[in-house]
């Protein structure tokens, strides 16, 4: 049996499986099956009021699933497959399991990119709740090694796809309300989603009672501290750089290339969050434009985290 049809045989029997995209590796689960989902739940230690993305194999499963509209079609039609999660209103017979929402009347979905991914879910046809592959609260994973050594043996299967592209999660756009709003800063920019719809606002997190994965205030912590916008590294601390950072432990990107720095982020995170070597981790500024804002935004939540 290919390591494709065994994904989606495990997830149909209500397996979790962890699975590659083009942003971070996903535990995957029958997003119609509540106890496979409970099982993402309880295997991640996160707060069942915090909602999951549903990743759908194709544009027409959507209709099943959530109340759509010409906004939706007009973005989809560019961004999906790829890096963006929209928000809608959930059907009311919506297959999906109240949990995946946490008891919201929206469900936040996702086509992903990776061609793995998008075989699966083929393979599989189930939408498949799938938050990042690892405890809760820590650093999201990038590689098939992140998940094993965040989850170890407690999920079923692992499917290794390589090095994820894009590196941080997808971008989540609220389209319930008259005013398209940004929930999760992630890959497609507010200037890219703008230019289709016209204005976009952006949301206040709400941590008590999130209506978007990744907006609890303190998120995607290493076991250390880790100081943003730091001018140089205190003694004791890595010093994570980005452009000319001739004293960088690691560099998220020499040349100052905003892509490679959201790719290298969270592998090079987990690289330096090492106790026995390092206090702390001390990361450069970050320029505050295009995928740069969604760079901060990780960032400041894993400063919070420690």
């Amino acid at each position: 049996m290919s390591i494709v049809a065994n994904a989606a045989a495990i997830l149909r029997a209500g397996g979790l499986v962890a699975i590659p995209t083009e942003t971070v590796y996903g535990l995957a689960a029958d997003a119609t099956q509540g106890k496979a989902v409970a099982r993402i739940f309880e295997v991640k230690g996160r707060p069942s009021f915090n909602p999951l993305i549903v990743h759908v194999g194709g544009h027409d499963w959507v209709a099943d699933l959530a109340h759509v509209d010409d906004r939706f079609a007009r973005l989809a039609k560019v961004f999906w497959p790829g890096p963006l999660t929209f928000v809608l209103n959930r059907r009311d017979r919506s297959p999906v399991s109240e949990l995946v929402s946490a008891g919201l009347p929206s469900l936040a979905l996702r086509m992903p990119a990776h061609p793995l991914a998008q075989d699966i879910l083929s393979a599989a046809q189930r939408p498949l709740a799938a938050p990042s592959a690892n405890r809760s609260g820590t650093v999201s994973p990038t590689r098939a090694a992140h998940v094993a050594a965040s989850l170890g043996d407690a999920i079923d299967l692992i499917v290794d796809g390589g090095p994820c592209r894009v590196g941080i999660e997808s971008t989540v756009l609220d389209l319930t309300g008259p005013a398209a709003a940004i929930l999760r800063p992630g890959a497609v920019t507010a200037e890219e989603i703008a230019a289709i719809v016209g204005p976009v606002v952006s949301a206040e997190s709400d941590s008590a009672a999130p209506k978007s994965p990744g907006q609890l205030a303190a998120h995607y912590a290493p076991s250390i501290p880790l100081r943003m916008n730091a001018s140089d590294a205190r003694p004791g601390e890595a010093r994570l750089g980005f452009g000319a950072s001739p004293d960088a432990t690691l560099n998220l990107s020499a040349s100052g290339d905003l892509l490679e720095a959201a790719a290298n982020l969270f592998g090079m995170i987990r690289a330096l969050d090492d106790p026995a070597r390092f206090a702390g981790i001390a990361v450069a500024p970050v320029p505050l434009a295009g995928i740069g804002l969604a760079i901060n935004d990780r960032l400041t939540r894993a400063a919070r985290g420690r």
